[in-house]
């Protein structure tokens, strides 16, 4: 199963980008659209509705931040909202945007700013490594990977103030 990524302005790439490259990283493969909410709708509903080899689906938005409802009322899969931090709100009209939902339709949620984007990858991953041992064990490994390198900065710093 593949992760759809779906942004309301392409602006929001490069923002984006550890999102991307998490899930490249864990071989998890991805397709990226530009669909809007409110100036796309039947476009948004058409990709979801025929996305039948997407596992998760991770939604970008900020403002108004509807993306992610839109498309969580249109499929059964799990649907991750990251809220962008844009002007003139920095992110927080996304934030309360993706959050409340209403019962019985689902968004997941992470954070606003710059973890956002991989924790959704990140996330997504943990979702489909349910039914993927591999991929289980390339999460694993990542998460040793990274205390390894706390270690390390530890290490450093004892030698630093010693």
């Amino acid at each position: 199963m593949k992760v759809a990524l779906l942004m309301g302005s392409d602006s929001d790439l490069e923002r984006l980008r550890p999102c991307v490259d998490q899930l490249a990283a864990l071989d998890i493969p991805c397709v990226a659209r530009v669909l809007s909410a409110h100036r796309t709708p039947e476009a948004v509903v058409e990709f979801v509705t025929g996305a039948t080899d997407v596992g998760v689906f991770i939604c970008a938005a900020g403002g108004a931040a509807h993306l992610a409802g839109v498309v969580a009322a249109h499929t059964l899969r799990p649907v991750i909202g990251v809220p962008m931090d844009n002007p003139p709100l920095g992110g927080m009209d996304a934030l309360l945007a993706t959050v409340q939902m209403p019962g019985g339709i689902p968004v997941a949620s992470v954070a606003v700013g710059g973890g956002g984007p991989q924790n959704a990858a990140l996330m997504a991953a943990r979702i489909l490594a349910l039914g993927n041992a591999d991929l289980a064990g390339a999460l694993d490994r990542f998460r040793e990977e990274m205390g390894e390198k706390v270690a390390a900065k530890d290490a450093r710093l004892r030698e630093r103030l010693a």
